[in-house]
């Protein structure tokens, strides 16, 4: 059977979800990332494109590049939220996908053809995503998963377009060869000081010389800028971890801002676990110092969701890796062994008002945003972060609620 391979993108997807809940922002030159000089881009609008500001690039050479632009942090959580919308909708319309990022898909529509039609299949599904969740997005559909990334990438911004059968080669040809996936900078600086700028040029060559430029790679490559590939759709299942990183703008000492921090990023992760109806079994803390040695330390637990238990053994965990001596670059904190569930109660420990406050947490969160509830320890209140254990293993009954 011809295999019919649909990629989606959703187009600047920081950007969108920023957009998309403050209206203010289109049209405007837009960054999404670290707002401290030590900060990257994690995404930019296409605004901001025309100064030469590109994703993965040091915030504060962007804020040079383009002064004008608003900075945004930006929340994890938030986009993962409708990252999971987007895939709820391909996950009823499509038999097999697979999700590569939280804002990039792979859809196998091969037989479809025969009771639907491929591109009109994938028309009326981007048009429902677009409908049902605000956000643009773009597809490229084809014979394979590199024809149709690329597709994609030259139908964007917002739009659409079909590679059909033995027309790859051509649709490739007169592109950068910057343009073919796995071409890096590196790779990209070796091809062109080669004298190659075009697909076509990569086309005409003899697969072995690019072997002996590029190794192993080279045949990949040769085969990718010739429209072959053979790579199958990999069934979208769910993640098995969940993790939170803090990259401070000066290296720290201060044991109570380190301590509020990762009390503060175990309850935003709990939270998640709970709104994705997931319990962990193993909690992990990171910690990079100064001289950039890095340590972790891991723990197994019982499955669970709730803070009061995590926030302890965080915390623990903590303990026994932080030396006071160093200054700390980094902390971070990661839950596995992920599996569907939700919290259960302990019949002896756990009360009616310490279950009742999570859930109203939770709903608060889900409202105003996932940092809209935080607890006065996370928020830096020196006389709770110099306790040892400020719950004592149990639910905190100190909360701070942000007005929005």
């Amino acid at each position: 059977m011809q295999k019919t391979i649909l990629h989606l993108d959703l187009d600047t997807f920081f950007v969108s979800v920023e957009r998309l809940l403050n209206s203010e922002l289109q049209n405007r030159p837009l960054l999404v990332g670290g707002t401290s000089d030590r900060g990257v881009v994690a995404a930019c609008s296409y605004e901001t494109r025309g100064f030469g500001v590109h994703s993965g690039m040091p915030m504060k050479m962007a804020r040079e590049l383009c002064p004008e632009a608003v900075v945004i942090r930006g929340n994890a959580g938030t986009y993962s939220k409708h990252s999971d919308m987007v895939t709820e909708i391909i996950k009823e319309q499509v038999p097999l996908f697979e999700k590569s990022s939280i804002d990039e898909f792979y859809a196998d529509l091969s037989g479809m053809d025969r009771f639907f039609g491929c591109y009109q299949y994938a028309s009326e599904l981007r048009k429902r995503i677009i409908k049902e969740t605000g956000l643009p997005i773009s597809f490229g559909l084809s014979a394979n998963k590199v024809v149709s990334k690329v597709a994609t990438g030259e139908a964007k911004p917002n739009n659409q377009l079909k590679i059909d059968l033995g027309y790859e080669k051509p649709f490739l040809a007169p592109l950068s060869i910057k343009k073919i996936p796995m071409v890096g900078d590196k790779t990209y600086q070796t091809l062109r000081n080669l004298g190659l700028r075009k697909v076509k040029t990569v086309q005409e060559m003899p697969m072995d010389l690019m072997q002996r430029v590029l190794g192993k790679n080279g045949e990949v490559i040769w085969k990718r800028a010739n429209g072959v590939d053979h790579t199958p759709v990999i069934p979208f299942c769910e993640r098995k971890s969940i993790s939170n990183e803090r990259t401070f703008d000066k290296d720290t000492i201060d044991v109570v801002k380190l301590r509020g921090i990762l009390l503060a990023m175990t309850e935003n992760l709990a939270f998640q676990l709970r709104r994705g109806e997931k319990l962990t079994a193993c909690i992990a803390v990171k910690i990079r110092y100064s001289d950039f040695n890095t340590y972790s330390k891991q723990m197994r637990i019982p499955y669970t969701s709730a803070d009061h238990i995590l926030i302890p053994k965080i915390l623990e965990l903590f303990k026994t890796l932080y030396n006071r001596r160093l200054l700390v670059r980094l902390v971070g904190i990661r839950f596995s062994h992920l599996v569907s569930g939700n919290y259960q109660i302990n019949l002896f420990d756990d009360t009616e008002e310490a279950l009742n406050l999570y859930a109203a947490m939770d709903r608060m969160r889900e409202r105003y945003g996932d940092k809209s509830v935080v607890r006065a320890s996370a928020m830096g209140a020196r006389t709770i972060g110099r306790m040892h254990n400020p719950f004592n293993g149990q639910p905190p009954a100190v909360l701070a609620h942000r007005k929005q």
